[in-house]
């Protein structure tokens, strides 16, 4: 009798669970975007590459043509919460679009947008977000390497992308991997990618199921963010909450000269420096250092500081971004003095191969350190190219500085170091008692005669 009761105790125990279950995932409001059977509701984009159904799951197979592959949504989508499982039993690269489009082009129909990255290579970025056909890279895994390792190859694995105003994370198996914030593109269609590959690639297969997403009340669907993961925003000239919150604070206010002076004057530059559209430009003269209307320096000095920005260089180009400048040290001919992130079109311009091997290309400690892709081995600096917005950044702490670019490290050292010591003893700068190592500095924006441009400059005092 005691055996009896417990039992339907527990029966009913289950009942309430699979009901309050069932409460909840009614009440999110799920639709299903692939019924299971065959690709209702779906179009095949870009390539050639062939998907077909069985047994509730898309099986795509990769081919070598000049264009990916997608498998797109007949209808758009702006704000929702999408969760798809994942299948990759071999090395192929994949990716889930939201938000994207298409243009035509000579090879095509190109498709073009927000991507979910499924990266099954060694750098493990699964869950970083790349602009197809666009930006490329905005969010790799080097910006939250805690989450490269959440994907599993030959399993099921489950991505869950949410997209809400200008917001976008993404989840790998619950794993919080991407927090971004761009307003580039509010809606588009959601696609599987079939990525293009070489002929002894040929033939691998990625597979999907229980693909399905929530568009009404998304924001009572949101997943609670990760506080340790970071967030990148490609918002112009403004900050996010979150940069609020973390003690960020415009440098630049995109509109005036407010904190800013000429380093060799009191003021700024009557001439030669334009604000127009939200950027701040350097206008070509000579291409000589400082020849033209100058470097300019905030009014106030940095110690310990992680400092972002955007730049965009013309061809030809060279200038850079200083800290620990110390505008009294040359009143001279030439730039002001300060440790040096080197802005340049390694391409074009001759500086990149003076210096000492390579010490003077783009991101490099300037005439000291050659800017290399630390945060993954084998890969080369990521540079967008001329006249695209290239991310900056710069951190300093207890005298050890890292360099970014484009979100991926750069450069790192200790400017209290023996080895920082002795570079310097064999630079440009010897000249200079202590230099890099002054306690505190100006941020300088360089002049070096040829058009290059800033916006979205923002600084965190650590």
């Amino acid at each position: 009798m005691k055996f009896k009761k417990k039992h339907m105790y527990f029966k009913g125990l289950i009942a309430i669970a699979f009901i309050t279950f069932c409460s909840k995932v009614y009440s999110q409001n799920w639709e299903i975007l692939f019924n299971g059977k065959d690709l209702k509701g779906w179009k095949v984009v870009g390539g050639t590459a062939p998907y077909i159904v069985k047994d509730g799951i898309i099986t795509g197979t990769s081919k070598n043509e000049k264009l990916n592959t997608f498998l797109c949504t007949e209808k758009l989508y702006s704000d929702f919460i999408l969760e798809l499982e994942i299948f990759l039993p071999n090395v192929l690269n994949s990716g889930v679009q939201f938000r994207s489009n298409t243009r035509q082009e000579d090879n095509g129909t190109r498709v073009f947008g927000y991507q979910c990255e499924v990266d099954p290579t060694p750098r493990k970025w699964t869950g970083g977000i790349y602009d197809e056909g666009r930006r490329k890279w905005l969010y790799p895994l080097s910006r939250n390497p805690k989450a490269q390792n959440a994907f599993l190859m030959a399993t099921w694995n489950t991505i869950r992308i949410e997209a809400y105003g200008n917001e976008i994370n993404t989840f790998i198996n619950g794993q919080h991997s991407s927090r971004m914030v761009d307003d580039m593109t509010s809606a588009g269609f959601i696609g599987l990618q079939v990525h293009r590959v070489k002929e002894e690639e040929v033939g691998r297969k990625v597979m999907w199921k229980n693909i399905r997403i929530i568009t009404d009340n998304v924001q009572e669907h949101l997943t609670t963010a990760n506080p340790e993961v970071p967030e990148v925003s490609y918002l112009k000239n403004e900050l996010t909450p979150w940069e609020k919150d973390h003690g960020f604070r415009l440098l630049w206010d995109g509109e005036t000269t407010n904190g800013w002076r000429g380093a060799k004057l009191d003021g700024f530059p009557d001439n030669g420096w334009t604000i127009n559209n939200g950027e701040l430009t350097i206008e070509a003269t000579d291409g000589g250092e400082s020849t033209g209307p100058g470097d300019i320096v905030t009014t106030k000095m940095y110690s310990d500081f992680e400092l972002e920005l955007e730049f965009k260089i013309t061809e030809g180009a060279n200038s850079g971004i200083k800290y620990f400048v110390d505008p009294e040290l040359n009143k001279g001919s030439g730039s002001a003095i300060g440790c040096e992130f080197q802005i340049l079109d390694d391409k074009n311009h001759p500086d990149a191969k003076m210096g000492t091997l390579g010490n003077r290309t783009i991101g490099s400690l300037y005439d000291l350190i050659t800017a290399t892709n630390l945060s993954t081995k084998g890969r080369n600096k990521d540079f967008k190219g001329i006249g695209e917005w290239n991310k900056a950044r710069i951190v300093s702490k207890d005298g050890k500085v890292e360099h970014w670019l484009n979100n991926e490290k750069v450069i790192e050292y200790d400017r209290f170091s023996q080895m920082f010591e002795a570079l310097v003893n064999y630079s440009k700068y010897q000249q200079w008692p202590n230099f890099g190592r002054w306690p505190e500095g100006t941020i300088l924006l360089q002049d070096h005669g040829n058009e290059v441009s800033f916006r979205s400059i923002k600084i965190k005092e650590l």
